[in-house]
């Protein structure tokens, strides 16, 4: 892997493979209750700009587990909610710390971060990308299908951060992705663009949820009004009121279908609470394989 993970786009396919394969190890580890501390010694600092529940427990937790310490740094609580440069924070930091996570809004903030660090620096989540979600959902879909390759995944809502990160990874992977999007809630531009010149398998973009779904044999979303959005949530249902992952969308899928959500979920919004807490939901495991996979990506990194 290259020094830092700021984008699936980044990875090639020997990346994925070495995560996935570190994942599943380390997965059977825990499950085991073998004790393992690759980390032992070494501190990740966890800087922190939106609140977080599965972010910050799985990492904190993630690098406990491997033997090392995690530091919780809020913006509000050091000299970056001040106006520090991000390149004095990186390079004093760098001689502190073993690796950094950043969960914040900009993504050229990581990129900047990264760029004057001489540490690893893992993007936690940024208002663009989501890639420690992503690479967790395709380890998922490992498990309960066997494979991503050549399977239909339909994302359905908004052109969010986990669609941009979905679309970067369907440029590097063989699956084929179709959205769901209202208009005016597309994904990044030039990020669907890239991703529809260099998909191998193919992504399309609909208006018509059913479009997406039919056949399809993961159906994904996530809330309609994100984190700096809540101004939004009254014009933002009325957009979304047909982007539902509801019964009958999900009755349009391949029999076998998976519905997975990246959490928190608005039960009776972007999905419905008989589909969320149904057979065909995996969201429990892609909530908890956040841990396993952020520990192969510390792991390979630190």
């Amino acid at each position: 892997m290259k020094k830092d993970l700021l984008s699936v786009y980044d990875l090639g396919l020997e990346d994925f493979k070495e995560i996935f394969e570190k994942a599943r190890h380390l997965k059977s580890l825990y499950k085991e209750k073998v004790a393992y501390a690759p980390l032992k010694g070494k501190t990740l600092g966890m800087i922190f700009d939106k609140s977080s529940t599965r972010t910050r427990v799985s990492f904190e937790v993630g690098i406990y587990q491997l033997g090392g310490l995690a530091l919780f740094l809020s913006s509000r609580d050091t000299q970056l909610g001040r106006g520090e440069p991000v390149s004095d924070t990186a390079q004093v930091m760098s001689r502190y710390l073993d690796g950094i996570m950043i969960r914040t809004y900009s993504q050229q903030m990581v990129e900047d971060f990264a760029a004057f660090a001489d540490i690893p620096v893992i993007n936690g989540l940024t208002d663009l990308l989501h890639p420690c979600q992503i690479l967790s959902d395709l380890f998922t879909l490992m498990e309960k299908q066997g494979t991503f390759q050549g399977k239909k995944i339909a994302y359905i809502g908004d052109g969010n951060n986990i669609a941009n990160s979905w679309i970067n990874a369907a440029a590097r992977l063989p699956f084929h992705l179709a959205l769901a999007c209202p208009e005016g809630y597309d994904p990044d531009e030039s990020i669907l663009a890239r991703g529809i010149r260099e998909a191998q398998e193919g992504i399309v973009l609909h208006r018509d949820p059913a479009e997406a779904a039919r056949n399809a044999d993961v159906l994904y979303t996530d809330v309609w009004a994100s984190m700096g959005q809540e101004e939004e949530q009254e014009e933002r249902v009325k957009a979304f009121q047909s982007y539902q992952i509801s019964s009958d969308l999900l009755s349009l899928a391949g029999k076998d279908a998976v519905v997975m959500h990246c959490l928190p979920a608005h039960r009776g919004e972007e999905i419905a609470e008989e589909v969320i807490d149904g057979p065909q939901s995996i969201v429990i495991d892609q909530a908890e394989n956040r841990l396993h996979v952020q520990k192969a990506i510390m792991e390979l990194l630190m």
